[in-house]
């Protein structure tokens, strides 16, 4: 799509976000500059006024978590298709996966693949898998470095990623490529449990220094499928995932801008994680979108940073 269109695709949203709130509120971050629209919903460009929100929130998070950290890491995009599978994301989120094809022809089928660009078709059929996948949770590469005994009381690691998920969307906080913060505990049941609650009242009361109306609700992962509403189910009654929600655009629908989990043993026995006492090592996290933080950021304190409150702005290092 050139640029004439994404202009035209963005008027006709403006006219019809005066009924949707979504719509509504994605078109004043593309007015102001904040978001610049590619065609394609979920995927934005980002201004650099809305990266200074981004980082002051980063150095936020850190510090109400790294004096617990044993080691930070910053992973990339994309990790191995073979951790994919060994998370069981594809049993369980197979409409939000990603992975990576590369063309691996000879030159007859280089030229078969010209051949259907410049007819118009679907190039994409001349591309092979390769044994790279999108990375959809940012603690999913950490878990194959964990393997064996842990140290005595467990092992806090501060995890900082780059995030895919399949959700084409014209709600602004619902992007397909984002970044999550987050702190992973891996130990003990009784310390995940304690990580996981120690983290929502952190989470809240961060939030709310910041001047968001924010609660903490039980929720569940979506979960596809049959056997994945029985997961989902089982996820509530067990209250496993506990998630910070936010009015963006809806006060009927807030949205989830940090969630708060525990996994119970599924990472330690499938990456053979050991705890203290001997037993599979049970983990659990605490993820930050920033992304949806700075825009709930924006929805309540407005498009110009300069407007905020100090005090937030201050907390933020603005």
């Amino acid at each position: 799509m050139n640029a004439a269109n994404i202009l035209g695709a963005a008027q006709l949203e403006s006219r019809r976000g005066r009924s949707d709130p979504y719509l509504a509120f994605r078109q004043e971050l593309f007015d102001e500059g904040l978001l610049v629209p590619t065609g394609v919903d979920g995927l934005y460009l980002r201004a650099e006024r809305f990266e200074e929100i981004v980082r002051g929130l980063d150095v936020l998070v850190s510090l109400a978590g790294r004096a617990e950290a044993s080691a930070t890491y910053h992973f990339p995009l994309v990790m191995s298709r073979a951790l994919l599978d060994r998370t069981d994301y594809v049993r369980s989120f197979p409409d939000l996966l990603g992975t990576v094809q590369s063309f691996a022809g000879d030159d007859r089928a280089h030229a078969e693949l010209l051949r259907t660009v410049e007819e118009g078709g679907e190039w994409v059929a001349h591309l092979e898998p390769t044994d790279i996948a999108l990375c959809s949770a940012a603690c999913h590469p950490l878990y194959p470095s964990q393997s064996g005994p842990l140290p005595f009381g467990g092992r806090t690691v501060e995890v900082y990623g780059q995030c895919f998920r399949h959700e084409p969307s014209v709600d602004p906080a619902r992007m397909q490529a984002f970044r999550q913060h987050e702190f992973v505990y891996l130990g003990t049941p009784e310390g995940a449990r304690r990580h996981r609650d120690l983290w929502v009242e952190r989470a809240l009361s961060l939030h709310r220094s910041l001047g968001l109306e924010v609660e903490a609700v039980v929720a569940n992962d979506p979960f596809f499928g049959r056997s994945g509403r029985m997961l989902a189910a089982n996820q509530r009654d067990e209250a496993l995932k506990i998630e910070i929600v936010s009015p963006i655009c809806s006060s009927e629908s807030p949205t989830a801008i940090t969630s708060a989990n525990c996994h119970e043993d599924h990472f330690g026995l499938e990456f053979d994680i050991v705890a203290d006492d001997g037993a599979v090592a049970h983990t659990a996290c605490v993820g930050f979108g920033v992304e949806r933080v700075t825009l709930a950021l924006l929805h309540t304190h407005g498009l110009r940073k300069e407007s905020w409150p100090p005090s937030v702005r201050n907390v933020l290092g603005l």
